[in-house]
């Protein structure tokens, strides 16, 4: 008598049973912080393999767990299968990046395009304009102080409450800068900033 094979339709056929492993240049997928692909890089600061969700930056090991805790892997290999498999289980919508809207905002003598997230723009675009806020309310409170119409006393509070409000500015834009170094960085302006 012939083997015989019974399936039910729960049934899953492991294509690879061996567990992943990821290098820096491949593009993953973490469900938990989006749908987006992310790609891997090692990271200069910490000699450890990171990638960049939103504005930042998280560690992985090369088995995919961002944890010696982990009990699975969190990261996935961006191909259509994982895809497809992570959008069934977290019932995200479907996760191609041909579903994508791009809003071209190129002039046609651009030689050079960087693309980022929408998020990612809008996130930029707050904190520029949160920055202009807080340099616009120290130029008032220095013509406030030049104008002698606050007292001594007031003035180094207000200094003080500026000088805390430049460092925090300063660390937050520091953050976001470091978020975008490395796409910069590949570019032909990434040696006009300094990273």
């Amino acid at each position: 008598m012939g083997k015989s094979i019974r399936t039910t339709s729960n049934t899953q056929t492991l294509i690879n049973s061996a567990p992943a492993t990821f290098k820096a240049g491949d593009s993953v997928l973490c469900p938990f912080f989006g749908n987006g692909s992310y790609p891997l890089f090692i990271d200069d600061e910490h000699g450890l393999l990171s990638f960049i969700a939103g504005v930042n930056k998280y560690h992985t090991r090369a088995d995919g767990k961002l944890s010696l805790n982990d009990k699975s892997p969190s990261i996935f290999h961006d191909t259509p299968a994982n895809r497809q498999a992570i959008s069934t289980l977290y019932d995200q919508a479907a996760l191609t990046p041909s579903q994508r809207q791009a809003i071209d905002a190129t002039e046609v003598e651009d030689e050079e395009v960087i693309l980022i997230s929408a998020f990612d723009l809008s996130d930029i675009a707050c904190d520029i304009n949160g920055a202009i806020t807080v340099l616009r309310d120290i130029g008032h409170l220095l013509h406030l102080i030049y104008q002698k119409q606050i007292t001594h006393s007031q003035s180094l509070s207000m200094a003080r409450l500026a000088n805390d409000a430049v460092n925090t500015w300063i660390n937050l834009l520091t953050s976001r800068l470091e978020s975008i170094k490395e796409p910069l960085a590949k570019s032909a302006f990434g040696n006009e900033v300094a990273l």
